[in-house]
């Protein structure tokens, strides 16, 4: 056995212990109890005074519990959805429809709430503080794409991931980035995770959520938020229009553990892999520099599709034979 299966299998393992530990202790059901604040039996701002007003309603509210199930299946066939189109198809037009699904559904509909790059916090919680635990679907969301990426790469970052959807479709005239510095700029997302893990795992009374309260672009598919983070977020936008996906490239954390667990997939985007041409268009298509030496480096690969709409043996097979 390679060390790459005993990787995979051992992956495997890990989620399936995970998943049995939290279902045993049965907090996936207790998030099914819908919440509801007795406003009606709380003091009235009146009473209080002040200018006290009284809060809303947890935003967003829990689902019930088999559309919280439903939910995490969505996420799975997506990807799958899109590893198909990506590596059978090779179609860019169609990865382009499943993008905009996916950010109508998962970013403005869900409210951003399908969230594996958050659930980085939770688990980290959930392994060093014995009296924390977190839903099953909780725990899938944030082993669904590692698995996947263990096998095929980024998918979930092509035409999944909201928040990469939504700087994926606002690339105009993009830019290459020198390589050194898109290098170093890339290294701060490693930083950004390991700072976000050590907020996490505090006590209880110092714990810091930092992924969750300075997501960019949360904001927008809840259609509220605090103004500087709504200016950060359209900010986030308007570099990525020159600049591919300046989030996801060089501060998304969870795209940190997916280019680490990329890096062992067996398969992943070979721009053609039949024959290789060296022309040199593919780079050129490839706005966020993964592509060296005309063939896609797997760990940074956004499986975006460019490439094969830019190769002329994909737009015209029969011109180059």
């Amino acid at each position: 056995m390679t060390g790459v299966q005993r990787f995979r299998r051992c992956l495997v393992a890990v989620f399936a212990f995970l998943i049995l530990t939290v279902y045993s202790a049965g907090t996936g059901l207790a998030q099914a109890v819908p919440y509801e604040r007795p406003v009606e039996t709380a003091p009235q701002e009146e009473t209080i005074g002040g200018g006290y007003a009284t809060p809303p309603v947890q935003k967003p509210r829990p689902r019930a519990y088999w559309l919280q199930i439903l939910d995490v299946v969505l996420l799975a066939a997506a990807m799958a959805v899109n590893v198909w189109l990506v590596l059978s198809r090779r179609d860019r037009r169609w990865v382009l429809a499943l993008t905009a699904a996916c950010l109508a559904y998962f970013g403005f509909y869900r409210e951003g709430c399908i969230c594996p790059i958050g659930s980085i916090q939770n688990v980290a919680v959930a392994l060093t503080d014995p009296g924390y635990s977190i839903p099953i679907v909780v725990t899938a969301v944030f082993f669904l794409p590692l698995l996947v990426a263990a096998f095929y790469g980024r998918a979930f970052c092509g035409g999944v991931c909201p928040l990469g959807a939504m700087q994926e479709l606002v690339v105009l005239k993009p830019v290459q980035v020198p390589r050194r510095l898109d290098y170093a700029l890339g290294l701060l997302k490693y930083v950004y995770l390991g700072v976000a893990i050590v907020a996490a795992v505090q006590p209880a009374v110092t714990r810091d959520f930092l992924i969750c309260r300075f997501d960019p672009f949360v904001g927008f598919f809840r259609r509220e938020g605090f103004a500087h983070m709504m200016l950060i977020g359209g900010g986030f936008l308007v570099v990525g229009m020159f600049v591919g996906r300046p989030y996801c490239r060089y501060l998304c954390p969870y795209g940190g553990l997916l280019s680490w667990i990329s890096r062992v997939a067996k398969r992943g985007v070979t721009i053609t892999p039949d024959k290789e041409l060296d022309c040199g268009l593919c780079a050129g298509a490839c706005p966020y520099g993964a592509i060296e030496n005309m063939r896609a480096v797997r760990k940074e690969c956004l499986y975006c599709a460019r490439c094969y709409a830019a190769c002329p043996r994909e737009t015209n097979p029969g011109a180059l034979v």
